[in-house]
């Protein structure tokens, strides 16, 4: 066991893009987990002067070429007498610095203790200065601070769907190789009739369930159950498939004729067998969660304000006249893409280093 375990993280290691995956999901969970606390604002705090303001430009030297620290320029806002739009320019006549640890709006760090220190921000008033990393949307929202703690929404959904539909096709895989019969019959016939409908659909058709009328949490638990309802059929096919032969091993015989009930068997035996395939499958089907969570969001049918999501976000993007006007609002689409990407390259990596049929490779 300690030899095959060896191998699996040697082999894991060697996988370039698995590691680099590795590494920036854990990366992307921390910035989750502190995401109030790196947030220089709060993320429904509204600033009526910075209405669709532009990226904030951090600079480190004024205009002599001195060197002045992190520093932004006041933004004055106009609108252009041509096209009517808002139009920011750079108020160059003073400087405004950038610090590490400053005061700000009151939140609950990790949801546990009250604190209103900020990683970094501007100590003036955000009505005449601010620090938007990301820019601002069209109600003067900081961007950044809004991907920041968007990300707690959909980085865990990913998560707990993913827990769940693993777990509904585990037992129900199981419960369908085990007992064969009518049972696996049924079952089978079951899942095909669900597999046979379109996702986005059936996904779509399953979040008008989710009653508008919820809070924001409830809604977030709604769409993880629906997510997950969705997601399980998969794994109880293979799941299914390996019970098939694993129930005919010794150690399964050997259990039922010393009167072990079933779904003992099941449960402490079978299913433990697939651990493996469990973990790697995890991996893979959480991107799908991902994308799932986003899809119903930017949709209007998942995560409703004030709650956040990367999916949410990106439904202010619909418009190409918006992206041309305002581009930056994409930004949460690649924070998207990025964390699809890293839980692809962990679980390719993962794939390759649990195959019973590698080559072991020599010390």
């Amino acid at each position: 066991m300690e030899g095959t375990r060896a191998r699996i993280i040697r082999s894991f290691r060697r996988h370039r893009l698995g590691m680099a995956g590795l590494a920036v999901l854990t990366v992307l969970y921390l910035v989750m987990i502190l995401a109030d606390f790196i947030a220089p604002y709060n993320f429904t705090a509204t600033h009526r002067n910075f209405i669709y303001a532009p990226p904030t430009k951090i600079r480190f030297f004024d205009e002599d070429g001195r060197w002045r620290g992190p520093f932004v320029y006041p933004l004055t806002r106009s609108r252009d007498p041509v096209t009517f739009q808002l139009v920011f320019t750079e108020d160059r006549s003073r400087i405004v610095p950038v610090k590490l640890f400053v005061p700000g709006e009151e939140y609950k760090l990790m949801g546990l203790f009250k604190t209103n220190l900020h990683l970094f921000g501007v100590e003036e008033s955000p009505d005449t200065a601010m620090v938007l990393p990301f820019g601002a949307d069209r109600f003067g929202r900081c961007v950044f601070s809004r991907v920041l703690v968007g990300s707690q929404v959909s980085l865990t959904v990913g998560l707990l769907g993913t827990f769940l539909s693993v777990f509904i096709g585990a037992i129900v895989g199981a419960l369908s190789g085990y007992y064969g019969g009518w049972v696996d019959i049924g079952i089978q016939r079951f899942t095909e009739l669900l597999r046979s409908f379109p996702r986005i659909p059936l996904w779509l058709a399953l979040a008008v369930i989710v009653p508008p009328s919820w809070p924001s949490t409830w809604v977030y638990f709604g769409i993880v159950t629906v997510l997950s309802l969705i997601g399980w059929m998969g794994v109880a096919r293979v799941v299914r498939g390996m019970v098939l032969s694993l129930r005919e091993k010794e150690f399964v015989l050997a259990a039922q004729v010393m009167g072990v009930p079933s779904m003992k068997i099941i449960t402490k035996h079978l299913i433990p067998n697939t651990l493996s395939y469990l973990i790697v499958v995890s991996t893979l089907s959480i991107p799908g969660m991902i994308l799932g969570e986003s899809t119903i969001s930017f949709l209007g049918l998942g995560i409703k304000e004030p709650m956040t999501s990367w999916g949410l976000l990106l439904k202010q993007a619909q418009s190409l006249s918006e992206l041309q006007s305002h581009p930056w609002l994409m930004v949460p689409g690649l924070f998207i893409i990025v964390a699809v990407l890293s839980f692809n390259f962990v679980g390719d990596a993962l794939r390759d280093a649990v195959d019973p049929y590698r080559t072991v490779e020599k010390v």
